[in-house]
């Protein structure tokens, strides 16, 4: 039996202004006037300055002020400072956070740009925690109007400063720990997101591809595409990318299955219900019995796969944790993964044997079980749930955390190759 660590890259958003991160050193001082200034003490800390422009051509203004700044005298930009490590501060002279974010879509897009889909340290969670809301900074974009504020007083989406070396240095970090397959999308997945165009999508994806390839760590690894565009799997795999994850299970795009099959690489049908925008909606989350209806689901569109060239032998199954389902629903998944194989068996032997991929890392499902809200606080609840889905006949594993997780998977491989031989010597 083989296992894999498959990882899923914190897909990024883009929007129109910048925001940078910076690691400053103890003591910092913060001069308001000629006569006043508030010296904090504190260990170094992650800080995010917004850069900021409300007259004539902004992005002008930003050109400008980067080439100004080479020199002392009046720049056209402010300089805000959004967060301070996991400190607040209340001064007369200085308030951190910045005490008009909440309000601002204008901030809120490029700070939720640079931070990205996961919660992965300590200083960002506390930054989600003082949004007061229950969901973060993610619920309260929401509030604001969310992605429909796209294309909306001059905000639109652009590639941000340091992403593609954040994101290769991601890559060396996870095939250090273990991880044999690396899944790279461009494409948000998460509740309600808005369906970005393919042009948009590989303007993303590219660079990164394209620099994860040259570094050498690479070499004997997988990569795979995550996306529902047919010409973004195209271009991944022209470019060297060796399978595709289409987490519409092709529904999203009829061109998919016939470029799959064209493109000889293995491909792995998800299952969910709608798109992004609605795959949460009370319609798409109702199951009689959700093993039973998403093995019939998943049946479909592996049927078409097959049916435009793609062999069963290439297919991969995800019965999409997490996607059109509710916490019962995935813990019913995670427990009973085999009846999801007798079921599709009922209708084709050979794609019931095909490989079972399961992607539980960090869910909201797992917050909600274990009272975790900050998602850097599931690890633990992940292990567990990518025990549950091995020793439940899982082959492949999508994971944020390589190292702990890696870890888990060679025990679940000891216990089924014990329980292998030791059936064996029984009989």
């Amino acid at each position: 039996m083989n296992i894999f660590n498959q990882i899923l890259l914190p897909t990024r958003r883009h929007f129109k202004g910048v925001s940078k991160l910076y690691r400053v050193k103890s003591p910092f001082f913060l001069h308001s006037s000629a006569t006043t200034s508030v010296e904090v003490h504190s260990p170094e800390q992650e800080v995010v300055i917004a850069l900021g422009s409300n007259v004539g051509v902004r992005l002008h203004n930003f050109n400008d002020a980067l080439r100004l700044m080479k020199r002392y005298g009046p720049r056209p930009i402010d300089l805000d400072i959004l967060f301070y490590g996991k400190l607040k501060i209340n001064f007369d002279t200085l308030t951190v956070p910045h005490e008009r974010i909440w309000e601002r879509p204008f901030v809120m897009a490029p700070l939720l740009d640079l931070l990205g889909l996961d919660i992965e340290s300590d200083a960002v969670a506390s930054w989600h925690s003082f949004s007061k809301q229950t969901g973060g900074l993610f619920e309260l974009w929401e509030k604001l109007g969310g992605d429909s504020l796209i294309g909306k007083d001059g905000l639109r989406w652009v590639f941000p400063f340091q992403s593609v070396e954040s994101a290769v240095s991601q890559v060396r970090l996870m095939v250090s720990e273990g991880a044999d397959i690396i899944d790279i999308g461009a494409q948000s997945t998460r509740p309600n997101a808005s369906w970005i165009s393919s042009e948009e999508e590989l303007g993303r994806l590219i660079p990164v591809l394209e620099a994860v390839l040259e570094i050498p760590e690479i070499e004997g690894k997988l990569l795979s595409v995550y996306t529902f565009h047919s010409e973004v799997a195209q271009e991944a795999v022209k470019r060297g990318v060796h399978l595709i994850n289409n987490v519409s299970g092709g529904q999203l795009d009829s061109k998919m299955l016939k470029v799959a099959a064209d493109l000889g690489v293995p491909y792995v049908a998800m299952h969910m219900r709608g798109d992004p925008c609605t795959m949460q909606s009370n319609e798409n989350i109702q199951y009689e019995d959700v093993c039973v209806q998403v093995a019939s689901e998943l049946y479909l569109p592996v049927r078409y796969a097959e049916s435009s060239g793609v062999p069963a032998w290439r297919i991969i199954i995800d019965p999409g944790l997490g996607f059109s389902k509710n916490t019962e629903h995935n813990l019913d998944i995670l427990i009973d993964l085999p009846t999801i194989r007798q079921e599709i068996a009922k209708k084709s032997l050979a794609v019931s044997h095909a490989s079972i991929m399961t992607g539980p890392p960090r869910k909201r499902f797992l917050g909600d079980v274990c009272n975790r809200p900050d998602a850097t606080e599931r690890d633990p609840a992940t292990i567990a749930a990518i025990t549950a889905g091995i020793l439940g006949g899982a082959n492949i594993i999508r994971v944020h955390n390589v190292r702990d997780n890696f870890d888990a998977t060679r025990l679940c491989h000891a216990l089924l190759k014990h329980r292998i031989l030791f059936h064996d010597w029984s009989f």
